[in-house]
């Protein structure tokens, strides 16, 4: 299974046989708190440090199985680009009906009997937004857990913009009672996993994460699990294929153009934001066609300036970028002479 994660592109790192937690520090990193990003046992590629140890190199994987084949397998969220809803269904108190969704005042008039779980909590949640249960959605992976809960494994559709982890309980930053969410900063137990008190086993048709619903997304934002998107100026780094002769000229076209876009975020209307979406897309097909830049590069750079400046409205923006790019990708932009 480590490997089969890996190949999907998922770092993984070992957990504890037996167990749903990670595989102990060694002894100098139990008796020296330091932070991982310092520690001398990552790169010389000991597990240490939880999710921080998460690798998709074959070599280690085989290395860390191989000695200890009984290890669970985690899967850092981040590194992975994955959201995992992570509903519980723990006996435990339910709590006043205005802290089931946070956020959201349930009116005396809903009737509440029976509610016991995180099933039911987002059920509601689902429900009050006129879209199906994620705990029911088929076209993705969903893992049952030894305890009955249920995790539903989703890709972020949009790299760029960063969710955090959260618990169910959490006053701060919750989803929905007994509802976690796994993100950046925390891992998942993958599918397959033994662990004393039973099997992660994948349940239904779904053997792989489906896109995160745009509505779920919402809602993680307006629950406070987004994580400050990153400034179009300061976007992180992709790969960067240049067929041709490799030169920076191509970005040297297109940056400015995406400054204009992500600029937008702070004038909420009149800022012309999408002639500037479609100029920089249409642009941007040009350089592809032409050899200047890599299709997934200028799409993903397309998609972070425009959600930095209208996060919600990312289906209208998916289809500016899509329908420009192609309009472009007819006219191969011959940059001698405009640089």
């Amino acid at each position: 299974m480590a490997r089969w994660c890996a190949e999907q592109g998922w770092p993984v790192h070992p957990l504890a046989p037996g167990r749903k937690t990670p595989v102990g520090n060694c002894p100098a990193c139990r008796d020296r708190p330091h932070q991982p990003t310092g520690c001398a046992c990552l790169p010389a590629g000991r597990p240490c440090h939880g999710f921080h140890a998460a690798t998709t190199d074959v070599a280690r994987i085989d290395t860390w199985w191989s000695h200890t084949p009984s290890r669970g397998v985690g899967i850092a969220c981040g590194g992975a680009d994955l959201i995992v809803i992570d509903i519980d269904a723990h006996c435990a108190p339910v709590p006043d009906r205005n802290r089931l969704l946070p956020g959201i005042p349930i009116h005396d008039s809903v009737n509440l009997r029976g509610l016991a779980s995180g099933f039911d909590t987002l059920a509601l949640l689902a429900a009050l937004r006129g879209r199906p249960s994620p705990a029911e959605d088929t076209d993705t992976l969903r893992v049952r857990t030894p305890s009955g809960g249920l995790h539903v494994w989703y890709r972020n559709p949009h790299p760029a913009t960063r969710f955090r982890c959260s618990t169910g309980s959490s006053a701060k930053v919750a989803l929905a009672w007994q509802v976690d969410v796994r993100a950046d900063g925390g891992y998942i137990v993958a599918p397959t996993t033994r662990t004393a008190q039973g099997s992660y086993r994948p349940e239904g048709p779904g053997r792989l994460p489906a896109l995160l619903p745009e509505w779920l997304g919402e809602e993680l934002v307006r629950t406070g699990h987004l994580i400050q998107r990153q400034p179009a100026r300061s976007r992180p780094a992709v790969p960067r294929r240049r067929p041709g002769p490799p030169s920076g000229h191509g970005h040297r076209v297109l940056d400015p153009l995406l400054l204009e876009v992500g600029a937008c975020a702070t004038t909420p209307e009149g800022a012309a934001f999408t002639e500037k979406l479609n100029k920089a897309a249409y642009t941007a097909g040009g350089l592809v066609a032409a050899g200047h830049l890599d299709e997934d590069t200028a799409r993903t750079l397309l998609r972070e300036a425009a959600d930095t400046a209208r996060p919600r409205q990312r289906t209208r923006n998916e289809r500016i970028i899509d329908d420009a790019l192609a309009a472009g990708s007819a006219r191969p932009l011959n940059l001698e002479g405009r640089l």
